[in-house]
Parts: C-alpha cells; sequence; structure tokens
C-alpha cells in the first residue's frame, strides 16, 4: 500500500497522504475558516463528515466555498 494517493481536487490532480480525509484536504488548502460543501464522487459529504470521510486513490472532489459581494 503507498503512503501517498492521487486525488482530483476542483479538476486538478493533487496528492495526499494515504488516510487523508476531507476536513485534512479543507485544512491543506487553507479553506478551514471558511464555509466550505464538500463532493466525493458526486455525493455530497455533510459537514459533520468531513472529520471521518477518508480519500481514496483516484476519488474525485469538488469543494465550493461561499463568496460574499455586492
Amino acid at each position: 500500500m503507498s503512503d501517498v494517493i492521487s486525488v482530483t481536487v476542483n479538476g486538478e490532480e493533487r496528492s495526499l497522504p494515504a488516510g487523508a480525509t476531507v476536513a485534512d484536504l479543507i485544512r491543506e488548502l487553507g479553506l478551514s475558516k471558511a464555509a466550505c460543501a464538500a463532493e466525493v464522487n458526486k455525493a455530497l459529504v455533510p459537514r459533520k463528515e468531513h472529520g471521518s470521510r477518508k480519500l481514496s486513490e483516484n476519488d474525485s472532489v469538488e469543494l465550493v466555498t461561499l463568496v460574499g459581494g455586492g
């Protein structure tokens, strides 16, 4: 088993440590303070599950943050 997995995040290939969770990815991207919705393989991951939802090789992740403006 590899120590690194490859996932696609918002259309870009990214390497993460094996066993990384959605919360780990959000933290690594500097989005932990933002309201952030996550989808893995086209399935919504509720915020309360971000810390327990592990990512796997070749997962496709979409992250969306809210941006205010006027």
